[in-house]
This record gives structure tokens, C-alpha cells and sequence, in this order.
């Protein structure tokens, strides 16, 4: 995949008690970036989320983090991508991911939503397209499946939480690259951290 991406979101859940939650690593990667570009999020009812318009590279990029809960993120990424004609190979969604350790975040295109509700719903309201790229920020497996709804919506000890700020960092710095649709020399930089 060559396609400059033209829009990233943060999937996560809104309200202060969701606020830096493993499931909300996501939402946490899009503050990070408005917060480096400088360029603050703003409320816009007609996309159901927060947006943001950064330069980054000369190109322009939109920013965005639903404000719907987690399974009905589609509903906002489809209101933004459908308004500005993004096709979902230039989406990019920052999202937690159980199935890798805390402190590493990856990045994939296409595929299912194994499990995820937030990818679920947008590949729904993506017409069922599933082309489009994730950033897959790790926050680690609690062992069992019974225990997985608890243990996404709280938040991490400090220690931890400092890893999945770092990958969140270290997955900022590569944005440029993405924008420009330099997947290979993204992914090698991200994925030999």
C-alpha cells in the first residue's frame, strides 16, 4: 500500500472516566498528535467526534476522535470520510490491541476487526470496505477472556501506562512517513523499535 493518508482517528470512549483508559490508547494517539502539531481539537457535532486540521509535510491531514462510544465509532469516521470524499485507504485508526505486549504498537492494512468494536462498527459504516490501516497500540492480554471488558476500561499503573505512552510517542514520530505514503520505511522504523 502507497496511499497517503489523509485522515487518522483515535477510537476510544468519551467522558472523564474513560479518560486514559487502555481502550482509549487510540484517542490518546490523536491528542498526541494535535498536541505536536500544535493544533487543538475542536467539537463538531456533524462528524459526532472532535476534529482537527494539521499540515503535516504540506499535505493535509484531518484529524479525529469520535465523541459516539467505542461500538459506534463508524458513525462518525463514515460522517467525516464521506464529507470530504476520503476513501478508506487513507484512513488511518489508532486503536488499543490486546494481542500485543504493552509498550509496542504495529501497524496493519485491511483485515477484520478481530473482535474489536470500534473496528467492527467502522468497517460497517465504511460500506464493509476493511482496506483501511491500523495503528495497533499493545496493551497487553489480562489471560482470560472473562476478564478482557474490565480490564480495557481501566486504567493502566503508572508503569505500564508510561510504556503505552511511549509507543504512542514512538508511533507519532512515523506520521510523516504515512502521510506521504512511505508504508515500507514507516513500518521498518516503527517495527524495529
Amino acid at each position: 500500500m502507497n496511499t497517503p493518508i489523509k485522515l487518522i482517528v483515535g477510537l476510544g470512549n468519551p467522558g472523564a472516566e474513560y479518560a486514559h483508559t487502555r481502550h482509549n490508547a487510540g484517542a490518546d494517539f490523536v491528542e498526541e498528535l494535535a498536541c505536536q502539531y500544535a493544533t487543538p481539537l475542536a467539537a463538531d457535532s456533524k462528524f459526532f467526534g472532535l476534529t482537527a486540521r494539521v499540515m503535516i509535510n504540506n499535505r493535509d491531514v484531518r484529524l479525529l476522535i469520535p465523541t459516539t462510544f467505542m461500538n459506534l465509532s463508524g458513525k462518525s469516521i463514515g460522517a467525516l470520510a464521506q464529507f470530504y470524499k476520503i476513501e478508506p485507504e487513507a484512513i488511518l485508526v489508532a486503536h488499543d490491541e490486546l494481542d500485543i505486549p504493552t509498550g509496542e504498537a504495529r501497524l496493519k492494512i485491511g483485515g477484520g476487526h478481530g473482535g474489536h468494536n470500534g473496528l467492527r462498527d467502522t468497517i460497517k459504516c465504511l460500506a464493509n470496505n476493511k482496506n483501511f490501516a491500523r495503528l495497533r497500540i499493545g496493551i497487553d492480554h489480562p489471560g482470560n477472556a472473562k476478564l478482557v471488558s474490565n480490564y480495557v476500561l481501566k486504567k493502566a499503573p503508572a508503569a505500564e501506562f508510561q510504556q503505552i505512552e511511549d509507543s504512542i510517542y514512538a508511533a507519532s514520530r512515523i506520521v510523516p512517513l504515512l502521510v506521504e505514503g512511505k508504508w515500507n520505511e514507516a513500518m521498518k522504523e516503527l517495527h524495529t523499535k
